[in-house]
């Protein structure tokens, strides 16, 4: 049964339309202000909210501020009630986030009928998409159906790129946000002794690039192709659409896009107390957590040591001198530029 918080400070109007969707099967919680309104909001998390405007202590637009500031509520489907009708007033609510708009009075069916279509919009955006371009594809044909987002198209094309090519540069204006369907991607950051460091290691599924278009700055970064791969680019002004045109795809979009940050941070604090033994160990042991596939036995992967030091943090010939140690330990072996663990235990309790 679904849960509805309705939010009305007109005790008659609140038992009538709570019946109303009582009568539809839906549960019904009710707030008599908006301060109670995003307490229940916060605590029952129903799977609808509807609200009057025109609230004391606190109206309904100041209801959907607070908790579309919250990611526990943030993607709640939202409708506004109100007696006015001036466009002033919907243009105000919608630019808020609502994601419809109800005027008094109004009739049973006309509320059952907003009730409904939104719930079912919530429900399909619910759904989740396979981690590549299919499913990124089927993600934006959804959106397009539910009539969300109109000028995203429903399918990008797919660029490939081969081993070592360049994607984006540092001090590069973005253009768009980038998807990794095949292959591999390292992300580079230049010391100003030139040396290269690896920040981050993007596997197949991912979203990257995003971070400078977020913040509307130039590259802080360069991306680099560590085999040949399959890539789409989403132009700028698509990708801000898909984050803006609506809270609910938004709300998909985000968990699409997020990659850990405090994974990164906990990375770079490692590299600067950690040995170099720990480190490669380290390293070889995210390597495997990315790019291991279910079916493998034991975990193989063909990287230059050039590569691999610059995760690590360390020149290629210590790499090359750790390597060989563990591979007399029997943790690993290695042919040409492949490395198989053998050992994934010890690899992950190696002390520093």
């Amino acid at each position: 049964m679904k849960k509805i918080l309705l939010i009305e400070d007109n005790a008659e109007m609140r038992d009538n339309t709570a019946e109303i969707l009582e009568l539809a099967n839906y549960k019904v919680i009710t707030a008599p202000n908006g301060k109670e309104g995003v307490r229940l909001a916060q605590s029952e998390h129903p799977d609808l909210i509807i609200s009057d405007i025109m609230m004391p202590e606190l109206d309904g637009y100041g209801v959907l501020h607070m908790l579309s500031k919250d990611s526990a509520t943030a993607s709640i489907p939202f409708i506004f009630l109100t007696a006015k009708a001036e466009k002033s007033d919907y243009r105000k609510g919608m630019g808020l986030g609502a994601d419809d708009y109800l005027t008094k009075p109004f009739d049973d069916m006309e509320l059952l009928h907003a009730v409904e279509t939104r719930l079912k919009k919530a429900e399909r955006l619910k759904a989740e998409f396979s981690k590549d371009i299919s499913g990124l594809n089927a993600f934006l044909s959804e959106a397009k159906s539910l009539e969300i987002i109109n000028h995203v198209p429903e399918n990008y094309k797919i660029k490939e790129y081969k081993k070592k090519e360049v994607i984006y540069t540092e001090g590069a204006n973005p253009i768009g946000v980038y998807f990794l369907n095949k292959g591999k991607v390292k992300i580079l950051k230049s010391s100003e002794l030139g040396k290269e460091l690896i920040t981050d290691l993007i596997n197949e599924g991912d979203f990257f690039g995003y971070v400078s278009l977020l913040e509307g700055e130039l590259y802080t970064d360069s991306a680099q192709a560590m085999e040949d791969s399959e890539i789409c680019m989403i132009p700028k002004d698509d990708f801000f659409s898909l984050l803006f045109s609506n809270r609910e795809v938004a709300q998909k979009f985000i968990k699409m896009l997020s990659n850990d940050l405090a994974e990164k941070e906990e990375r770079l604090v490692k590299l600067a107390y950690n040995s170099v033994r720990k480190r490669v160990a380290e390293a070889l042991i995210e390597l495997r957590n990315r790019y291991k596939k279910p079916t493998d036995k034991l975990f193989n992967i063909s990287i230059s040591r050039e590569d691999l030091a610059n995760i690590v943090g360390t020149a290629p010939e210590t790499v090359i001198r750790t390597l060989s140690d563990f591979k007399d330990e029997k943790l690993i072996d290695i042919k040409a530029s492949n490395i198989t663990i053998l050992d994934e235990g010890k690899l992950e309790r190696m002390k520093n």
